[in-house]
């Protein structure tokens, strides 16, 4: 099975190509359990608004179609258990505050790698996508005291941190890339030497990573950054 990295950004019109990859993948996965409908985990964390904002998912996936959705809404300190991916089809970690989510998440790493690796698809959206990866971007917006991104997009934190993740992808990930300017932290933490490279994810937009090629689906693009002689190589791809 495959994960699925969306950059963030909610407009209904892109739901089904955006999230429609990782729906299929959840319900030939319930069909192969004996469900008619996939029963999918979605896990938010946030300060009085994580319960809204499972419900936007909920909304965003059931574009699809139907599905039992088994979810877990945190407070900012709240953490996960392996009870908040029990007996699920599909996997889907939300967006906000991105230490938080990685806080949050880190106990049942290891159980949410064992499932992906079993075969259940995982869907990360906006901090969900950052965490997904071995070497995680957690925030910040200078390197070394000097400014290499927009400090509305460095969840409170000054230098760039890179953090353990989740461990699903062996490269690192940004989002909201066109929208908050966070290809240039991107971009500088690779020249920096602090990651090895990455991807960057435009919101409405998904990039699925599988056993095959990488494809991308909905409005935007996703900017691929890596070291090469004399600094760093930028590319594009889209859907």
């Amino acid at each position: 099975m495959s994960v699925h990295l969306v950059g963030g950004g909610r407009a209904a019109e892109h739901d089904v190509s955006v999230y429609g990859p990782f729906f299929l993948e959840a319900t030939a996965r319930a069909a192969a359990a004996g469900r008619t409908e996939p029963r999918i985990a979605i896990v938010t964390v946030g300060a009085g608004d994580a319960a809204e904002h499972a419900a936007s998912l909920t909304a965003a996936l059931v574009a699809s179609g139907p599905f039992e959705p088994h979810i877990t809404a945190l407070e900012p300190n709240g953490l996960t258990t392996n009870m908040s991916v029990a007996d699920v089809d599909g996997i889907v970690i939300g967006g906000g505050a991105t230490p938080a989510y990685l806080r949050a998440v880190l106990p049942i790493a290891g159980e949410i790698r064992r499932q992906v690796s079993a075969g259940i698809p995982y869907l990360g959206f906006s901090a969900g996508a950052m965490i997904a990866a071995e070497r995680a971007i957690v925030g910040g917006w200078r390197i070394g005291g000097v400014e290499v991104s927009p400090q509305s997009a460095a969840e409170n934190l000054d230098e760039i941190t890179i953090d353990q993740g989740i461990g699903l992808l062996d490269v690192s990930v940004d989002v909201h890339a066109a929208q908050w300017g966070t290809l240039s932290r991107l971009i500088a933490a690779t020249e920096a030497g602090l990651i090895e490279g990455g991807l960057a994810i435009d919101e409405n937009t998904a990039l699925s990573v599988g056993e095959g090629a990488l494809s991308v689906a909905g409005a935007g693009s996703v900017w691929r950054v890596s070291q090469a002689d004399g600094g760093v190589l930028v590319s594009t791809f889209g859907a």
